[in-house]
């Protein structure tokens, strides 16, 4: 990538954002157009990557930590969605997972 995404600048402090939850690989925030009660997106912390077919060839070890991080901060069912491409709604390219569920228990992770 030529210039670093908006995910990069909010994880170095160029721009501001809340992170949720960060494991030494990835970082988790809250989207800030929530499509369900509990949106959140799993980015990353390299920008190396722009979509998941990429992340798949170039590292599959941390698109399973992704899933892993998902699964960690939701419980119950949860949708996993990566989009890939403009036509397919991919606005920043710089991978990531949005992850979508209902309500979650009062007091965690992705209560809005």
């Amino acid at each position: 990538m030529t210039q670093s995404s908006i995910f990069s600048r909010i994880l170095t402090g160029d721009i501001p954002g809340e992170i949720v939850h960060q494991t030494d690989r990835v970082f988790v925030l809250n989207d800030i157009a929530p499509q369900a009660p509990v949106h959140l997106l799993v980015i990353p912390k390299t920008d190396q990557y722009a979509n998941v077919v990429e992340l798949a060839a170039g590292d599959p070890g941390l698109l399973a930590e992704m899933v892993a991080t998902a699964r960690e901060l939701v419980p119950g069912d949860f949708r996993l969605i990566f989009n890939t491409g403009e036509g397919a709604g991919q606005t920043v390219f710089h991978v990531h997972a949005h992850v979508l569920a209902g309500e979650l228990p009062e007091g965690s992770l992705g209560e809005r």
